[in-house]
């Protein structure tokens, strides 16, 4: 007598929609749907229904869309990142600046995708998003600071505002956007690393800021310090 092998089942991805378009919702559930490992359990037409029904529902991922009237994909990620919902929220846009992009992922966000992105491409962010990295419009990213510093490399406009900070701490956070260690800090300003250790302490109280990578998300916003 020979036996058969046990059969794995795979849980399924739960996804609540959040999309003011009707039609769009329900192509994207049907779309969604058709794969083996999706599983639709919602669909709210703004951002405040998105909240609320995360909340019930506890959803794996919030699919979500920007731009809605009666509370918007950015007002509702603020909402989520103040509360205890274990949600991933990924947004899905037709097209979104850079800005939004750096806040959006301040708030929290897992995963950016264009509603011009092909069902391959949908299929593959949100999987990527499920393993625990972040997934922003066609790459999967595992160093967010890197891909922000990337994202902004362009951009050489003198900030407004310097938050207090002197020419020397603007260095040091242009460094920490670089992904310089506080080792290769000291040795690329010359300081010792105490030095670099309180600077840093002086810029996280001014920036509002608690560790690194927030500082780095931070600057990235307000263009702050000049490139390293």
């Amino acid at each position: 007598m020979t036996g058969t092998a046990p059969r794995v089942l795979t849980q399924r991805i739960r996804v609540l929609l959040a999309d003011d378009h009707p039609v769009f919702r329900q192509g994207l559930r049907r779309l969604l749907e058709g794969e083996r490992d999706f599983l639709v359990v919602g669909e709210a037409a703004n951002g405040r229904e998105a909240v609320e029904m995360a909340s019930q529902l506890r959803p794996d991922i919030l699919l979500l869309d920007l731009s809605m009237p009666g509370g918007s994909g950015l007002d509702a990620l603020n909402q989520l990142a103040h509360c205890t919902v274990p949600v991933k929220a990924v947004v899905l846009t037709a097209e979104i600046a850079r800005e939004q992009i750096i806040r959006a992922l301040q708030l929290g966000a897992r995963g950016v995708l264009l509603k011009s992105s092909g069902s391959d491409l949908i299929f593959k962010g949100l999987r990527t998003v499920m393993q625990g990295q972040l997934w922003v419009d066609r790459q999967t990213v595992t160093d967010l600071v890197a891909l922000l510093r990337d994202m902004s490399a362009s951009e050489r406009a003198v900030p407004a505002n310097s938050f207090g900070l002197t020419a020397r701490q603007l260095e040091i956070v242009s460094a920490v956007v670089a992904g310089l260690t506080n080792r290769d800090i000291a040795r690329r300003l010359s300081i010792s690393e105490d030095t670099v250790k309180h600077h840093l302490t002086q810029i996280f109280m001014r920036t509002g800021t608690a560790n690194r990578l927030e500082l780095a998300l931070f600057a990235m916003n307000h263009q702050l310090g000049k490139r390293a």
